[in-house]
């Protein structure tokens, strides 16, 4: 490895051609990079210093040939790329003013184009394939097509705005750029790794992302010729999916939900890449096949993230997964997808187990039970599938999730439903307009409607609505403002205002004039209080348990699911020998406030002890004559005890899990006790 001291135009001022490997990321510098090396460039003038360190550029040599050089690029192709299309916007800018002090002929002839040498060899920086047509474009001058997008573009956009201001000259601007320092890092072949070297760099705070890093890890050791086979006819194909706007941040999270889906666990955000390598080396593919299974999956992937389908109902609930923000939900998708691909089930049974997730993820929202486990529980799903008998699986695993996995049956869901605040829901304009289009042929346009309150937001009603309400009025108005039986979609929102019901029916625009089937009740009806709101959420209620369904399986298909444990009995309070009037109150203090700790805690009397758990047990709660032993699932050295009221029982034999023991003998320790407790349930896996 040889390092020189060196500047940009001593840096493109010889014969070398940079090439950009097709492994490397695409050009990824965003206005704000862009804006950081404009405003060196100022400071750089205006200061007067003679230099400034923009970091180092890392190149292997791969050949020389009539007295040119072909360098690779290694690291450093972000500056280099964002240098040469200041230079561009700088000679653009000269051509323009021919009296600005700067020659752009010398730009292009020096710094752009090897003059001597012939279609690409001529171009002193060639990119990668999906950024080198613009940045060829922008040297060549040559009109740009609309649908040519990169940031190579956008950035150059940025270049040429800054130098029409004029903030400095551009002949001020052509010597601040000559003073910006490099290093020139040159690798040797023989002796130097530069997958290792690349590596090295970006363990240090280079910021690539893990996109980068598996498509250097996959590309880098191949031969050429395959190399530009496998990019060009897979891994390129694979990064068009994606969105250019955001294509490496969904790129990565694509990844962790394809090692997710393969592993059947999580991997961590931050050893996503290392988890790859893991996974890559176990696999038995090779690096082709890899890739080819790579690209089927992504192609599931933005299929669901973009809502594409060619099959009508598929891309209606992609939009549905879009609208309840259900990505959580896409490793265990990506296998049902692929096992459509494969014929284990049927595109009809895809669709049932799409719209199954959608349910899930709705009416656990509209239960308000949190969310923080649902990318666990979809992460593991696949492990209860059974293949002969795939959907069924599938229904028998949500019936028979509990505690903070439920899947809300249709009386707690409708419960909920009918009297929960709706309105403040995130997913309330995507519920309004499920009720509406379910089972509608006709599926009606929402883009134009907003969301109407029948009974107004008000809270100084007129005296209409008033008189209309009753003398509880304010009340009723408290009670059902934001429930479904209250809320509706018009394009008239502003038009209907605290107008008294009557004209809301009659006016221009108004109910009597709507066409949306969830109005139908309401046209009906010539007054609005609390018996219409009643009878209207009843009847969308209904509506509700058929838009987003539960699943459905007789008992005689539910047994063989069903997980038997004859051997263990039943358990209560009165079970523990030591209960007495004084630890039966103990307990009940303690046990309500446990069951406070979240909605998803659950409780289990077991032989020996009393569990709560979320993911695992928590605490267990031992009985005694005068106490409760509790046994706090921690690690001793983990616990915060200012009080010190915690034993420790590492290796001791005791009742219950854990290495903390705490003891309850009077209500004055309950706050006490109830920190410990606390700091073992925030460490739950409920993520």
């Amino acid at each position: 490895m040889n390092a020189f001291k060196s500047n940009i135009y001593k840096y493109l001022g010889g014969t070398c051609q940079y090439l950009i490997p097709l492994y490397q990321r695409t050009y990824s510098w965003e206005r704000e990079q862009c804006a950081r090396l404009w405003s060196d460039i100022i400071n750089l003038h205006n200061t007067h210093r003679e230099g400034h360190f923009v970091g180092s550029i890392v190149r292997i040599d791969e050949d020389s040939a009539a007295g040119s050089t072909l360098a690779m690029i290694i690291d450093g192709q972000q500056r280099l790329t964002t240098l040469t299309l200041l230079l561009v916007a700088l000679r653009d800018y000269a051509k323009a003013n021919p009296d600005c002090g700067v020659n752009p002929n010398k730009i292009t002839d020096t710094l752009l184009l090897n003059q001597y040498e012939t279609g690409n060899a001529k171009y002193k920086l060639l990119l990668t394939q999906s950024d080198r047509d613009a940045l060829i474009k922008k040297i060549e001058g040559a009109p740009v097509p609309e649908s040519l997008k990169s940031r190579v573009l956008d950035n150059y956009g940025f270049f040429a705005g800054q130098i029409a201001k004029l903030e400095i000259s551009p002949s001020d601007i052509y010597d601040a750029i000559g003073k910006l320092q490099i290093v020139d890092i040159v690798l040797d072949r023989q002796y130097d790794d530069p997958q290792a070297i690349f590596e090295s760099l970006n363990s240090t705070g280079m910021d690539l992302k893990d996109s980068d890093l598996i498509r250097n890890h996959l590309l880098m050791g191949l031969d050429s010729a395959t190399q530009t086979d496998v990019y060009n006819n897979i891994w390129r194909p694979t990064e068009l999916l994606f969105d250019y706007e955001h294509q490496s941040e969904l790129l990565d999270n694509f990844f962790r939900d394809y090692l997710t889906m393969k592993l059947g666990r999580i991997p961590k955000k931050n050893e996503v890449y290392k988890e790859f390598r893991v996974f890559h080396n176990g696999s038995g593919l090779t690096i082709r096949d890899l890739c080819q299974d790579i690209y089927s999956f992504a192609k599931h992937y933005t299929d669901m993230h973009f809502v594409r389908s060619g099959d009508a109902l598929l891309k209606s609930l992609y939009g549905d997964m879009k609208a309840i923000r259900m990505e959580v939900a896409y490793p265990f998708l990506l296998k049902a997808h692929d096992d459509c691909d494969k014929g284990l089930i049927t595109i009809g049974e895809l669709q049932e187990i799409v719209r199954l997730c959608v349910s899930y993820v709705l009416r656990r929202a509209v239960c308000d039970i949190p969310t923080n486990s649902l990318n666990k529980t979809f992460a593991t799903m696949k492990n209860d599938i059974k293949p002969g008998d795939y959907l069924n699986s599938l229904k028998a695993f949500f019936i028979l999730l509990n505690s903070y996995k439920e899947f809300p049956n249709d009386e707690r869901f409708v419960d909920v439903f009918l009297t929960r605040d709706i309105y403040h829901m995130n997913r309330c304009g995507y519920i309004l307009g499920r009720l509406e289009n379910w089972d509608n042929k006709s599926v009606v346009a929402l883009d134009n409607l907003t969301i109407e309150h029948i009974i107004p937001q008000n809270p100084h009603l007129s005296a209409n609505w008033v008189a209309t309400l009753g003398g509880e009025w304010i009340e009723i108005q408290k009670k059902y403002l934001h429930t479904i039986g209250n809320l509706t979609l018009t394009a008239y929102n502003s038009e209907m205002s605290d107008s008294p019901f009557a004209d809301k029916l009659t006016m221009d625009g108004g109910f009597q004039q709507s066409a949306l089937r969830i109005n139908k009740y309401v046209v009906t009806q010539t007054s609005w209080g609390e018996l219409q709101v009643n009878e209207r959420a009843t009847q969308l209620g209904e509506i509700a348990k058929k838009a987003w369904p539960y699943p459905a399986l007789s008992e005689t298909e539910l047994a063989p699911y069903r997980k038997q444990d004859d051997a263990v009995p039943e358990y209560a309070l009165e079970s523990y020998q030591y209960l007495n009037a004084f630890n039966r109150m103990l307990f009940e203090k303690l046990n309500t406030r446990i069951l406070n700790l979240g909605t998803y805690v659950k409780r289990e009397f077991k032989k020996l002890y009393i569990a709560y758990k979320a993911d695992t047990n928590f605490v267990d709660v031992v009985i005694q004559n005068s106490r409760l032993r509790l046994a706090i699932n921690m690690k001793f050295a983990d616990v915060i005890d200012p009080k010190g009221i915690c034993k420790d029982i590492t290796g001791v034999g005791r009742w219950g899990n854990g290495d903390v023991e705490v003891g309850l003998d009077s209500l004055d320790m309950l706050d006490n006790v109830m920190a410990i407790i606390e700091q073992a349930f925030r460490l739950q896996d409920v993520e």
